[in-house]
């Protein structure tokens, strides 16, 4: 297979079976009472949601125009921020000791909103960025349905079988999160053999704006939560949740959707970037849900020896 055929092969074929995959994965850990968290825990669910699909969005546009930034990155920064959470996200707040279930309600809620924001403000950044009548205009309900064969259909069959085989969706689950990961170290090596000539620059371009856009969000959701009384593990997992967001969906719009390498950078970038301080952020999380553990703890013994 000559070069050409093999990346029209991976970008048309390869991710999107394997998005399909990996959101079917995040479905076997789902329960329809996941969704009625929404109603039953709205103050934390609120709070999340708004970082995820209100405040995330707003950090990464003000940040594409404040940045020196060229056009295609400006858009892969859009293409991040409007993404959902993914199942790396779910991961990582149960290896911080955060609210799992918190997690995965947000990354299932947003999965299905982002469905229908995408395109609309998708289109609009691009007309932003790139200038009108620009050639990346995308059909705005072709653009929702193909966004809802790779997200709410593969959720529902996920669920579906975790209703009626749920050993084998725990069982399975795991396997499939662990392989959303690889897919996505697979992937960035993929993009950067294929574009190897622009790495360089693309990490000088669109490494600032990554770390900045990363660590303020990341701030933000862990602030939020904080000033508006949410508990350890549920701050965790907004935190993580608004920092760790589903590039492997962005990289298929820009690579797939858009036929653009260099949009598609941006993306990747930052998935480096937020995997390192998601690592670094679960290992103190850890430490401080670990030391209000022991200080709960050290609070009731004393109690019961005064009673």
């Amino acid at each position: 297979m000559e070069g050409i055929e093999l990346v029209t092969f991976v970008n048309s074929q390869v991710i999107p079976v394997c998005i399909f995959l990996i959101m079917m994965g995040m479905g076997l850990s789902l329960v329809f009472a996941d969704f009625k968290r929404v109603l039953t825990y709205p103050k934390a669910v609120g709070i999340g949601l708004t970082n995820q699909l209100l405040l995330l969005p707003v950090i990464g546009f003000s940040l594409a125009n404040i940045m020196p930034l060229e056009p295609e990155y400006a858009v892969g920064v859009m293409l991040l921020v409007l993404c959902p959470g993914g199942t790396t996200s779910n991961m990582f707040s149960h290896l911080a000791k955060g609210d799992v279930a918190l997690s995965v309600t947000m990354t299932a809620v947003a999965s299905i909103v982002t469905v229908f924001t995408i395109p609309v403000i998708l289109n609009l950044s691009l007309v932003h960025f790139m200038g009108q009548g620009n050639e990346f205009q995308l059909p705005i309900i072709a653009t929702m349905f193909s966004l809802m064969k790779l997200t709410i259909i593969p959720i529902a069959l996920g669920m579906i079988i975790k209703a009626y085989f749920p050993k084998f969706a725990d069982s399975t689950q795991v396997h499939v999160s662990r392989f959303g990961l690889l897919f996505l170290t697979l992937l960035i090596m993929f993009l950067t053999y294929i574009q190897k000539d622009m790495v360089v620059s693309a990490f000088i371009a669109a490494g600032p704006v990554s770390i900045i856009l990363n660590l303020s969000t990341m701030a933000l959701g862990y602030y939020t939560s904080k000033w508006f009384g949410l508990s350890l593990p549920q701050r965790t997992s907004i935190t993580i949740e608004v920092g760790l967001q589903n590039s492997t969906l962005s990289m298929f719009m820009a690579l797939t959707l858009l036929a653009n390498y260099k949009m598609s950078f941006t993306p990747a970038i930052y998935t480096l970037i937020m995997l390192f301080t998601a690592g670094v952020l679960m290992k103190f999380l850890r430490i401080k849900a670990k030391a209000t553990l022991n200080k709960d703890s050290h609070h009731d013994l004393n109690a019961k020896q005064i009673n």
